[in-house]
Parts: structure tokens; C-alpha cells; sequence
């Protein structure tokens, strides 16, 4: 058995995901849990025996002796943890917090680590880390974290920037196609300036997905509240 990716799944990590911070609004985020709990299933039903989360962080960070996350920033007395994990270990950013919690909630007991990586960090690096995270285990599933742009309505966080839409769509084209070569030319810069959380982890996904012949699907992409929200399957 040669090291290798069998299967990703790609989500959002919006706080709002979790009903208990959304409360009275959990309902209208319906139907992207379900998109997410789809991806998370056919994720753990190929066989993995390693889970990895990629998601954003301050700074470059790992987690591989387990991990704890909270929403306590959002009012909400509510705390997750990695599954397997021996210890708590240090305290999860709220992207691979939200990782968790989907973990948690598909019920998983898989070994998992987890990788924070921050919005700026260059692309070669993160398809070099792609390919190293895929090398970790026989097979490997990776659960990836990040939004889209923030910049897609003039209600959104980053204001309306008309850019936006089209670098949302070649995302979602890319994630749904598992299109490797068209996420790892996603460029960092415009990224940054629609406020793109997910570049960095989807490329990611890319440098570990590089060769292995995956096919993807698109499960979910709207921008309830002005931020594209994408759902994808690699297997």
C-alpha cells in the first residue's frame, strides 16, 4: 500500500454552522449542515485511517496529540474536541474548531490531526504541505475549512467588490471538478483583497490531491449572508 489521499471534504467553517450559536437563525443554515454532513459521510466511508483538518490560523500550526476548541467567544458554553485525541492539547483555531465540531457530530472516534495555516502563506508552500500530509498514512482523508469571498453583497463583511462573484465561481468550478492546477493558480493576493479564508487550506487539499485521479462534486454554493459558502466531495 503506497501512502496516499482517498477522499476530502471541503466545507465552510462559518460559527453559524453550529445551531447553538446561530440559535434563532440556525434554521436558515439548514440545508448547508446537511450539504456538510453528506461530505463528512462520504469522507469517512472511503476507508481512511487518518483524518487530517486544514483550516485557517494566525499562524502556521499542528495538531497530532489532539486538540480543543470553543465557542465560548460566541457566547456559547459549548467545547469540541479532536477525536481520539489523548489530551486536550493547545486550544484550536475557530476554523479547525468548527472541523471538529462536524467530526463530532458524524460521530468518528479516527485517529486525527489537524494543520492551521495562515491567510498569507504562499502557494508553493501549501501545495508542498498538501503532498506531505498525504504521505502521513496509508490512506488519508482530509476535511478542509474555508470560505469563499467576503466581499460578495453590499451587506457582506468586506462590502460589495465586483470581483468577487467570478473568483467564487472558478472556486467552486475548481472544488467541484477537482480541478488541482486551477485551485494551486488561485492567486493569494486577490484572494486577500476579497477576503478569501479558503485559499490557503484549498490549496492544500490541491498539493495533496496532485496525481491521485480523485473526482469531486459540488454539494453546496450560495452566499447567505454576502460570503460564498462552497461543499464539495473528493474520493
Amino acid at each position: 500500500m503506497i501512502d496516499m489521499l482517498v477522499a476530502a471534504a471541503v466545507c465552510p467553517c462559518p460559527p453559524l454552522l453550529v445551531p447553538e450559536v446561530a440559535s434563532g437563525a440556525a434554521p436558515e443554515l439548514d440545508a448547508l449542515r446537511e450539504a456538510c454532513g453528506e461530505a463528512v459521510a462520504e469522507l469517512l466511508a472511503a476507508g481512511p485511517e487518518l483524518l487530517v483538518l486544514v483550516g485557517g490560523g494566525p499562524q502556521a500550526e499542528v495538531w497530532t496529540e489532539g486538540g480543543v476548541g470553543s465557542f465560548h467567544r460566541f457566547g456559547v458554553n459549548r467545547a469540541v474536541r479532536l477525536p481520539s485525541g489523548g489530551v486536550d492539547g493547545p486550544e484550536l483555531t475557530p476554523a479547525l474548531t468548527v472541523g471538529a465540531w462536524l467530526l463530532e457530530r458524524a460521530g468518528t472516534e479516527l485517529p486525527t490531526h489537524a494543520c492551521a495555516v495562515p491567510a498569507d502563506a504562499p502557494a508553493e508552500r501549501m501545495l508542498g504541505l498538501g503532498a506531505g500530509l498525504a504521505a502521513l498514512a496509508d490512506r488519508v482523508g482530509l476535511l478542509v475549512l474555508g470560505d469563499g469571498s467576503a466581499c460578495r453583497t453590499l451587506k457582506a463583511p468586506g462590502y460589495l467588490d465586483e470581483r468577487a462573484a467570478g473568483y467564487d465561481a472558478e472556486a467552486a468550478r475548481a472544488l467541484g471538478a477537482a480541478d488541482t492546477e486551477a485551485l494551486a493558480a488561485l492567486d493569494p493576493q486577490l484572494a486577500s483583497e476579497l477576503l478569501v479564508a479558503g485559499r490557503a487550506p484549498w490549496q492544500v487539499l490541491a498539493g495533496a490531491a496532485r496525481g491521485r485521479g480523485l473526482g469531486g462534486r459540488l454539494r453546496y454554493d450560495e452566499a447567505p449572508y454576502g460570503v460564498g459558502y462552497f461543499v464539495a466531495s473528493w474520493s
